[in-house]
This record gives C-alpha cells, structure tokens and sequence, in this order.
C-alpha cells in the first residue's frame, strides 16, 4: 500500500469510522422502549453469526442458538420482534454512516485532485492546450441517466435528517447531533405505498 493511500485511509478511519463508533454509542443511550437492550443483543447476535458462520452452522441453527444463550424469547412473535428491532437499529446506523461520510467528503477525498475538473483546468493551461481542449468540448457530448431504486429510498423526513446530521456532524456540534440521532430513534423509515419514479428522482 502506498504511503499516501495509507495516509488516506488513516484519515478516513478518523473522520467516519472512529466517529461512527462514539456517535454509534449514542444510540445505545437514547430514550426509547428496548433501544439499550437491542444495541446490546445486537452486538452478541454479531458475534454468535461470527461464530457460527467458522463452524459451519446453518443460519437457522446460529439464530436458535443467539436467542437459547442471549434471550428468554421462547415465542416466534417474541423473537420475530427483536429481529425487526434489529433491522431499525440497523438501518439507523446506516444513515448515521452515510451522514458522516457525507460530513467528511471534503476531509477524505482531495476535491481538486487528479481526474477532477479542477485538476483538468490546472493542466491545459500548464501545457498551453486551451485551443485543444475548445476543440474537444465543442464535439464532446454526454447522455445523462438518473436512476433510482426503492430499496435505497429514504422518505423525505429521513433525508431531511441526514441532510441536518451530516451538516451538524461537520461543525462537531455534539448537542445538535444527539438532537439529530434522537429524530432519527422516532421517525419511521418505511412507507405503506411504494414511492414513484418522481418521488424517487427528487
């Protein structure tokens, strides 16, 4: 590995993984029915998978054995209900990621480095190429498709709360982002009626 690619991953792991896990952390503490307990149950269920999975054991036969050591869940509903739970923690620590990652954009990647526009420009007039580029640009044309897809849509509440978090995460307001991870602990992520082309697109 390169000494820049390494100083680059470095810089990654402090700006999004290391501040994932301190604001990860912050779920665990907010104040809703069972949270606490899921983001700990969670945490073992990812072990008993680790687990499980080198000694070869059936997805089945590595749940039955999380929810027989962990739990006293003995009913389907019971366990069918902290595997949902997981799945809402679980999709709240993906936007709490992408929201950080979001923040640390500029910090983790060189916005005016080589293939960028910035870069391109710096190079044509370094090496005198500005009629060649002109030349270029006037034959050079691009076909533009947006696509989306449902399972990657968020409602709009959701993305205006990412949209908050990742600016409240780049300015390090603590208070503002514990307010932000809380909105995050009450807003639902699913909608009864699939989203449309547009609702996707916008």
């Amino acid at each position: 590995m390169s000494h820049q690619s390494s100083r680059a991953l470095q810089k990654y792991r402090n700006e999004v993984g290391i501040r994932f896990q301190l604001y990860n952390s912050l779920f665990t503490s907010l104040p809703f029915h069972r949270i606490e307990k899921t983001g700990i149950l969670l945490s073992l269920l990812s072990s008993n998978c680790e687990e499980g999975y080198k000694k070869n054991l059936s997805p089945i036969r590595i749940i039955d054995e999380f929810f027989t050591r962990h739990t006293s869940y003995g009913n389907e509903k019971d366990r069918t209900d902290l595997l949902f739970r997981f799945v809402q923690y679980l999709e709240r620590q993906v936007v709490l990621f992408d929201a950080l990652e979001d923040a640390a954009f500029k910090e983790v990647n060189d916005v005016n480095g080589i293939g960028t526009l910035k870069h391109i420009e710096s190079e044509v007039i370094q090496n005198n190429q500005e009629d060649e580029l002109a030349k270029k640009l006037r034959d050079f044309s691009i076909r533009l498709v947006l696509t989306a897809h449902p399972t990657q849509f968020y409602p709009g509440s959701v993305l205006g709360i990412i949209n908050d978090l990742a600016r409240a995460l780049a300015d390090n307001n603590t208070n503002v982002i514990n307010t932000y991870l809380q909105q995050l602990g009450k807003t639902p992520f699913f909608k009864k009626k699939k989203p449309t082309p547009y609702d996707e697109a916008v």
